[in-house]
């Protein structure tokens, strides 16, 4: 692939490449930013070792959950050293705050499943390829964050109505 092709790729890719990492560092859109950069850049490099045996699209979104990955460890020790007050000053809605948090609260593979599945609408057998897992594992984080963000989040849903018109509450299934 040449330089202007790739370009064409990464321009075509970048506002999806943006949302997949904003909702996978939970709303940190400067630092989706960067991470998509990384990815875009990581893959120009490694374009000359792309095999084919996957995707374009599903080799370079591997690179970019790698590189979120890469980043949520740095954020980790970042936070050893952060000032926690900060954090409280950003001016943020109180229900993105606690959807933000609740999907804060899944493990990685768990909020990767989620993001990718259903915010991304990738396929499970493409959000596999993408993460680098098992369709059967991804399966499992997919199950194990749907059960946790409805407990979390389950008042939420509003209620629905019964055949004879009365509201009842939706179950969580």
């Amino acid at each position: 692939m040449r330089a202007e092709e790739f370009a064409t790729f990464a321009e075509t890719r970048r506002e999806r490449a943006l949302r997949v990492a904003y909702r996978l560092l939970s709303g940190d859109a400067a630092t989706a930013e960067d991470v998509v950069q990384n990815a875009f850049f990581r893959a120009h490099r490694a374009l000359a070792g792309f095999r084919g045996e996957s995707s374009l699209d599903t080799w370079f979104y591997r690179i970019l959950v790698r590189e979120v990955q890469r980043q949520r460890r740095w954020q980790g020790l970042r936070r050893l050293f952060a000032d926690p007050e900060e954090a409280e000053r950003m001016p943020d809605p109180v229900l993105r705050r606690r959807i933000a948090r609740a999907l804060g609260r899944l493990s990685a593979g768990q909020r990767e499943a989620f993001v990718l599945v259903h915010l991304e609408q990738f396929s499970v057998a493409e959000a596999a390829d993408v993460s680098g897992k098992a369709v059967g594992t991804v399966k499992s984080h997919l199950h194990r964050a749907l059960v946790a963000l409805r407990s979390e989040l389950g008042d939420l849903r509003g209620p629905t109505q019964n055949g004879d018109g009365s509201e009842k509450e939706e179950d969580a299934r």
